[in-house]
């Protein structure tokens, strides 16, 4: 080796290329490893999410930072409008979409634009989301015979590495062809760290079901070519926001802890009491209060002390600042978003806080509103089918005649709704106030 470097030194001369490759003392506790896309995550990726869900549980600014990201990306949904020229074929699509959008959710909790946010702060906390295609019987009675169900990565195990029977490989749970091509996903079919807690967990829960890459879509940032799962985005700032955290709560007991002694009294002779003196305790020590306007004698000897905790220091807000600069950076958001502090926006300036505008998500309870109608036997009983001159109407036309009227009433319905929106208060149909969005 020592060879290897004389000759090394005789042909490129004593510095290195680069400064980066460089043996000096700046770089010899620089240890470096280089796996690839798939090797980094595959041992790493359960810890890195883990201590990402527990930092957003515990820290503020960590769930400050998912929080302004979803925000900002998804606000109150990205809403898709069709382009088609036809109005009537047009406003068909645009119907039948707003009526899947209500019952996409096959867990039944939110709507379309509801699972759009669950999915992206899922992404960031765990580093990928998975959502499947739930496809369901025409008997379920939906607008479309599709719902959409998230699920966290936590069900694509990542430790299953291993050969289909099909000759497939499977990396991190995800099978790939001969070309490489995702060809379908291992399941778990319950949450992992759920066990039979899971609403339909069974003795099964922790077996996996193949399901075809086409009903799955999955959701993570690639930072590298032949990537497979996605990291966190707080991976980078893992360490930094546990380490500004704990620094952070020290200072506020290190500050409790001084607030806490008024001041010491010293004195030549222990045994004697002073005034407002108390019982010892069983380590001997006794302490004595002072109450507003008292003049307290001192006796010959003694003297007080009063306690001046030392300050954090002129240095501490602009730290904590460059610090959750590190932080946002790791983010993707402004520091603005991650802390809320607006100090160092000059006045009159709009600054970088400003492109969150009012995108802000709202919860709302959503009006269940009805229409009632009912097949008179007088629609159907000698009635011929229009068109028709031998065909009798069915009672089948008649209730589809009849569900359009209805579905055109809750569009208009809808449309009503949304210009209140728009003006601010949305009124129900009798006039009665829904929502007040300036209150």
């Amino acid at each position: 080796m020592r060879l290897f470097k004389t000759i090394q030194k005789k042909l490129f001369g004593g510095t290195p290329t680069y400064d980066g490759v460089g043996g000096g003392r700046r770089s010899l506790a620089w240890a470096v490893g280089n796996p690839g896309a798939v090797a980094a995550l595959l041992f790493s990726q359960n810890e890195l999410r883990a201590k990402s869900r527990d930092l957003v549980r515990r820290n503020a600014w960590a769930s400050a930072a998912l929080e302004a990201y979803v925000s900002n990306a998804v606000g109150t949904g990205i809403k898709p409008q069709a382009m088609i020229g036809d109005p009537v074929l047009r406003e068909r699509i645009q119907s039948l979409w707003r009526d899947w959008t209500e019952v996409s959710d096959a867990s039944g909790l939110t709507d379309f634009y509801g699972q759009q946010a669950l999915a992206c702060r899922a992404m960031l906390e765990g580093g990928e989301a998975l959502i499947r295609i739930r496809f369901r019987r025409p008997e379920d009675g939906l607008p479309v015979a599709m719902q959409l169900q998230v699920l966290e990565p936590e069900h694509l195990p990542v430790t299953l590495n291993t050969t289909a029977d099909n000759g497939n490989v499977i990396r991190a749970g995800v099978e790939f062809d001969a070309l490489g091509r995702r060809v379908a996903y291992h399941l778990y079919r319950n949450h992992p760290e759920d066990g039979f807690l899971a609403p339909m967990s069974s003795s099964s829960g922790l077996s996996t079901v193949r399901v075809d890459a086409a009903e799955i879509i999955h959701l993570f940032r690639p930072l590298r070519p032949g990537q497979i799962r996605g990291e966190p985005w707080l991976a980078r700032a893992l360490v930094k926001l546990h380490e500004l955290d704990q620094y952070d709560d020290a200072e506020l007991v290190r500050k409790k802890t001084a607030a806490m002694f008024a001041g010491f009294i010293t004195r030549l002779s222990p045994e004697d009491n002073l005034v407002g003196e108390g019982v010892t305790d069983a380590n001997g020590v006794a302490l004595a209060g002072l109450e507003p306007g008292t003049l307290q004698i001192l006796e010959p000897g003694e003297d007080i002390k009063f306690s001046q905790p030392a300050d954090v220091g002129a240095s501490y807000s602009d730290f904590l600042r460059m610090q959750f600069r590190a932080v946002a950076a790791a983010m993707g958001v402004s520091y603005e978003q991650l802390t809320g502090d607006l100090t160092q926006v000059p006045p009159g300036s709009p600054g970088t806080v400003g492109k969150r505008g009012k995108r802000k998500v709202r919860s709302f309870v959503i009006p269940h509103i009805t229409h009632d109608d009912v097949v008179l036997p007088e629609e159907v009983q000698g009635i011929r089918t229009f068109g028709s001159e031998t065909e009798m109407e069915s009672i089948a036309n008649v209730m589809a005649g009849h569900l359009d009227t209805m579905r055109n009433k809750h569009s208009i319905t809808l449309e009503h709704l949304r210009m209140g929106a728009l003006k601010g208060v949305i009124l129900d149909a009798d006039g009665a106030v829904i929502y007040d969005l300036y209150d």
